[in-house]
């Protein structure tokens, strides 16, 4: 698997460094820092004196650039694959998105600084808009990632099912981790009336039939060395992996994307970007 790591110098960048040693040996190793060069913003400053004040600016961040690759290459793990670092100008967001479409990347790695529910949806960050718009899965920290031993995994349907199996099919990580696969389903009642106990049955009805689902599913995962459990629960999808995930208090959740893209993803919104707002759990973003 083509690896993407992206580094800013920042304590979170340097977890998402620490996490490689928990993924198998890449295929290639892509270490990337992106220089966002501000541009002066003096609006009486003459064109040529603001362009050498930019080429200057861009000089010196291209020293530190490269002296802060080499520093995180000194920090890579051994066997970590062959490494190729790319110092790059841009936006952070648009740069990352472009290197993993042009290396065909599997897994981009970062950290992200935690803006929070409100700052993010107003103005965006690095790890929202790769999640929206790069190929491949995404492992995010907001935290370090302290172990590899359990890891939660929501399924929506059987989309999202087969999507994880092919994507833990290609044992990504270097030692298997325990797997509890979980559904939440929600609180429904007919349309018509309907005395409790029949809603009761019903609801235990749907609970066995996506019980059955996720066995069927963590078969496949067993045959490929994984060690599974499952779980059914009722409630709202967001709410009941955080709750599972209180109680487990696994090393990841895994989650799918359900496969939207662009604009659509970014206005109708998804499971992965709500866990991503939380910011409590390392989060790998497989679809």
């Amino acid at each position: 698997m083509k690896i993407l790591l992206a580094v800013d110098g920042s304590d979170h960048s340097y977890e998402a460094v620490r996490s490689l040693k928990y993924l198998t040996r890449a295929e290639e190793l892509h270490l990337v820092h992106v220089l966002d060069v501000p541009s002066p913003a003096y609006p009486m400053m003459m064109p040529e004196v603001a362009q050498e004040l930019y080429e200057t600016v861009e000089r010196n961040m291209r020293d530190d650039g490269t002296r802060l690759l080499d520093r995180t290459a000194s920090l890579l793990p051994l066997d970590v694959g062959p490494v190729t670092k790319h110092l790059v100008v841009g936006s952070p967001a648009e740069q990352l998105v472009a290197l993993a479409e042009q290396f065909k990347v599997g897994l981009i790695l970062l950290g992200t600084r935690g803006l929070g529910p409100i700052k993010e949806r107003l103005v965006g960050s690095v790890s929202h808009r790769v999640l929206t718009f790069a190929p491949g899965a995404k492992l995010i920290l907001p935290g370090p990632l302290k172990k590899l031993h359990h890891m939660l995994l929501p399924l929506q349907g059987t989309y999202d099912a087969d999507q994880a199996l092919s994507f833990l099919q290609q044992k990504p990580f270097r030692e298997l981790p325990t797997v509890t696969l979980f559904t939440v389903l929600p609180h429904t009642r007919p349309p018509w009336p309907v005395d409790a106990v029949s809603a009761e049955h019903m609801e235990t009805h749907s609970l066995r039939k996506a019980k059955d689902f996720l066995d069927e599913t963590a078969d496949k995962l067993r045959l490929s060395g994984y060690q599974t459990r499952v779980v059914t629960t009722l409630g709202t999808p967001v709410d009941g992996i955080l709750q599972e995930a209180k109680a487990l208090n696994p090393d990841l959740i895994l989650v799918g994307s359900r496969g939207r893209r662009g604009v659509t993803r970014m206005v109708l919104g998804s499971v992965s970007h709500a866990l991503l707002h939380q910011g409590t759990y390392p989060l790998m973003i497989f679809g």
